[in-house]
């Protein structure tokens, strides 16, 4: 399949000011990810951005950008404007969606995302952890799925909640935001408005859910580092300044 791998990144954050650019062993942020993203060599890497410091900063460190509206309401509204524009002719077939916040992901954990769409029934694939800490089982920052197992490691996702969920034994698993859409998955999903789930939840794939997509997950080993505070920053930089 053909794919095209985007990472949309915008600079209103507003518990890290500035978050793509922000200074890690040397590098931005943004940059860190890009080069994350490339080394999964899943195809072209580009960086979708609403501002010219980040293009600037991602392009003088030899990855590529493409400018996007500044009043997108999520990532994935401005990805498909980046795909619009990136592949006029409609010739990507995949488009993985990687947070702009995730500088130590490793390329396996994005090449994973990819392995359920080898299913023709799957819309739109993801990625999950199972849950080991206790806190975070209770935690509603943490966004667990509920799904049917179809083997040791993939789930068909039937439910995306910030609550304790499946109730009774069993493993819990915690969601990790990146995806993998089928062209028209992603062009069917953009159209769609705000669901009621998604927004009783805050969860914006569950708009896929209600519209009866397929969303189905695949079980990796850990969860990636996601900055968001300074805290998270100065963890980063720790882990990418020994690599």
């Amino acid at each position: 399949m053909s794919t095209l791998v985007l990472i949309p990144a915008r600079m209103a954050s507003t518990r890290l000011p500035g978050k793509p650019l922000a200074d890690i062993a040397g590098k931005p942020m943004i940059v860190h990810v890009a080069a994350r993203a490339a080394e999964s060599g899943l195809g072209r890497v580009v960086v979708a951005t609403d501002t010219e410091a980040v293009a600037d900063a991602v392009r003088s460190n030899g990855f590529e950008a493409v400018m996007t509206r500044a009043d997108h309401e999520s990532g994935s509204d401005r990805i498909f404007e980046a795909l619009e524009k990136l592949d006029p002719r409609g010739e990507v077939e995949v488009v993985v969606n990687v947070q702009g916040d995730l500088p130590t992901i490793d390329p396996e954990t994005i090449r994973a995302a990819l392995r359920p769409l080898d299913d023709a029934a799957v819309d739109i694939a993801t990625l999950g952890v199972e849950i080991t800490r206790e806190d975070e089982k209770k935690n509603p920052n943490v966004v667990k799925i509920v799904g049917s197992p179809l083997s040791q490691v993939r789930l068909r996702a039937l439910y995306f909640t910030r609550a304790t969920a499946p109730w009774g034994d069993g493993p819990l698993y915690h969601h990790i935001g990146l995806y993998a859409y089928r062209r028209a998955a992603l062009e069917r999903f953009v159209s769609l408005r705000p669901s009621p789930l998604e927004k009783r939840e805050r969860l914006e794939q569950l708009r896929a859910l209600e519209a009866g997509m397929r969303i189905d997950a695949e079980i990796v080993a850990a969860v990636p580092l996601g900055v968001d505070t300074p805290e998270d920053l100065e963890r980063a930089w720790t882990l990418l300044d020994k690599a």
